[in-house]
């Protein structure tokens, strides 16, 4: 996808500097934990910062937004720049144009520097539990407790690699998607993409321009063009409120189950001389084999394969038995825990930069609500203790903690 020339973004500023050098402190307690500092969990310290609350975001990469300084050197989002700021902050350059990985990153470290987020770098969790005050979560082997608790991991997590993977001979080139950089990586050859969403028609296309590539598509998806008469797709998704259709409605049930392909489509990978291919069911050696029967001679796989969740350093009854999130709109049944940026969480934008800060808003209002609650209780529950006037006044103008 072609896209405009990256516009500059300020440098990081000595206060970004100051906050990412910010070190966990062992039995520290905050109001609110917030885990990832990706676009959800930003978006999320944005709306806590509103609120007043004493949090932490914590990060385990190095840098904020890691997940995109990490992907390949040519994604573009399919998304244009006006659809893609989060509160407070719009997204530089022509708001028509499709802001490339290294303006997401970039913006995404201003936002932080900007709004002064207390986000703690290399910090990775290994565990979080619930515990009689709120939560406990281990940090490079120090104890933090909260309140209450974000998980803002997002979609991209583990990824799903084929067992059929294993059956190829070692002279066969291997690599996820998530450790594709640009086609100079790849040896020449035949080489086979796994994987017909997105990510895998993007790379196809990309390196059809230097290898001969095939493609294998296990379940086809709707391709919908980039425009349509003059217009972006998202401005129609927007201007019908497709966008806003919620995931427990008739209509949401059956859009989460076509996921579409945007501004690709087969016939344009035809056209470009990409080979497709039905599901790869089997392999050996140097061979791929195919559901019609068909086999293919290949000297690299890349596995555009998806990702798997991976919850498995969470110590709470939050999860499925396929290891999935059971939650209403972020919402768990565990009080204080939430979920922040998963695919269709409430919407098909839940996991999209432009759009996660709805779902930041509600669960906000969700911890508020849940903290004052928590503040009134006592009072409520011991009728041996009258409430005093001054005490009820204190109560209601008390500084936010």
């Amino acid at each position: 996808m072609s896209s405009e020339s990256t516009p500059e973004l300020p440098e990081p500023s000595d206060r970004e500097a100051s906050v990412q050098r910010r070190d966990v402190v062992a039995d520290e307690h905050v109001d609110v934990i917030v885990v990832g500092a990706g676009q959800a969990g930003l978006a999320m310290g944005f709306c806590l910062a509103r609120q007043g609350l004493r949090f932490l975001i914590l990060e385990d990469a190095d840098s904020v937004g890691a997940a995109w300084s990490n992907r390949w050197d040519s994604l573009a989002l399919f998304t244009p720049r006006r659809y893609d700021a989060l509160a407070g902050l719009g997204f530089p350059g022509e708001p028509d144009g499709y802001p490339t990985r290294d303006e997401v990153a970039a913006y995404l470290k201003t936002y932080a520097s900007t709004n002064a987020l207390p986000v703690v770098l290399n910090s990775a969790v290994q565990s979080l539990a619930p515990i009689d005050c709120g939560y406990s979560v281990e940090v490079n082997g120090k104890q933090l407790t909260a309140d209450q608790v974000v998980v803002a991991t997002g979609p991209f997590q583990r990824p799903r690699t084929p067992a059929l993977a294993g059956l190829l001979s070692p002279e066969v080139f291997q690599m996820h998607s998530t450790g594709y950089r640009q086609p100079q990586g790849i040896p020449s050859g035949t080489v086979l993409v796994v994987g017909g969403g997105n990510t895998g028609f993007q790379i196809a296309e990309e390196l059809s321009g230097t290898h001969s590539v095939h493609l294998s598509v296990g379940s086809k998806q709707t391709p919908l063009p980039q425009k349509i008469w003059r217009r972006d797709l998202f401005w129609w998704l927007t201007k019908t409120g497709l966008l806003k259709t919620t995931v427990d409605s008739r209509l949401g049930r059956r859009l989460r189950e076509r996921e579409t392909l945007i501004g690709s489509s087969p016939e344009r990978l035809r056209r470009q001389g990409v080979a497709l291919h039905p599901r790869a069911v089997g392999a050996s050696q140097r061979t791929v084999n195919f559901a019609d029967g068909s086999e293919l001679l290949v000297d690299a796989v890349v596995w555009a394969t998806g990702y798997l969740p991976d919850y498995s350093w969470i110590d709470a009854p939050v999860l499925d038995g396929a290891g999935q999130v059971r939650h209403r709109r972020g919402v768990t049944d565990q009080p204080g825990l939430y979920f922040l940026g998963l695919y269709w969480q409430h919407t098909r934008g839940s996991a999209l930069l432009g759009w996660v800060k709805d779902d930041a808003e509600f669960i906000a209002t969700q911890i508020q609500t849940l903290a004052e609650s928590r503040k009134v209780r006592p009072a409520a529950v011991n009728r041996e203790l009258p409430i005093h006037a001054e005490t009820q006044e204190a109560s209601d103008h008390a500084e936010p903690q």
